[in-house]
């Protein structure tokens, strides 16, 4: 069986990853727009570094979970063909095994040239002043899609949601275009697992709650 999965910040979330929803999160410090935006970069490339530094920091610091773990169960089963498709710019997906993961939202763990679109991986800090390594510009970014910017391999997700048997949404509030969208774009089942119903919910053929760390291993037990 084609399934596709999209996963959502409540999957990292038990991992001690915060979301933009959280009361006292590393998000809820900060104006999303001067750190998450093409203009906060431009305005203080200094401040939206050093937000991103500790970003990174903290996924360095998070241990995969349940949910990371069967899902990269499933991508190893025989009898089903799993395109991991992720918002989530963490690394615990690969750190869990999977293999092939779609960040649409690119990863924390990697840099951009804001001059010359060169990527690398990404020292564990980075500065405004850090030259780019193919092009030596100080234009270094964090290689993930701001708010305002056109999420990555739009195409191949869409192609993936579109001839899956089955898309699941896990842990995302649906509130996020284009990922809220995508669930429009099934031709197969579709099933959402989460906390709670999101904004989304009614969407969906069938519904799974609880924590990640429960609900996925115990969906992808049923699978295989």
């Amino acid at each position: 069986m084609k399934i596709a999965v999209l996963t959502g910040a409540g999957v990292s979330a038990e991992s001690g990853l915060g979301t933009f929803r959280d009361e006292d999160g590393l998000w809820a410090r900060y104006d999303l727009r001067e750190v998450a935006t093409p203009e906060g970069f431009a305005r203080d490339p200094a401040l939206v570094l050093d937000f991103y530094n500790a970003r990174r920091r903290n996924t360095a610091e998070a241990e995969v979970n349940a949910a990371h773990l069967a899902l990269a169960e499933l991508g190893r089963s025989p009898d089903h063909d799993l395109t991991l498709i992720t918002q989530n710019i963490d690394d615990l997906h690969e750190r869990a095994g999977s293999t092939g993961v779609i960040h649409m939202h690119g990863q924390i763990t990697r840099a951009l040239c804001a001059a010359c679109g060169h990527r690398w991986d990404a020292p564990m800090v980075m500065q405004a002043a850090d030259p780019c390594p193919a092009c030596a510009a100080p234009a270094t970014r964090p290689d993930v899609v701001w708010f305002g910017e056109i999420p990555y391999h739009m195409d191949a997700l869409s192609l993936a949601v579109t001839e899956a048997d089955l898309f699941v949404a896990i842990g995302t509030s649906a509130e996020v275009y284009p990922a809220a969208g995508l669930v429009e774009l099934a031709r197969g089942a579709t099933l959402e697992i989460n906390l709670a119903p999101s904004v989304r919910a009614n969407a969906f053929d069938a519904h799974l709650h609880g924590p990640a760390t429960a609900a996925v291993p115990d969906w992808v037990a049923s699978l295989i």
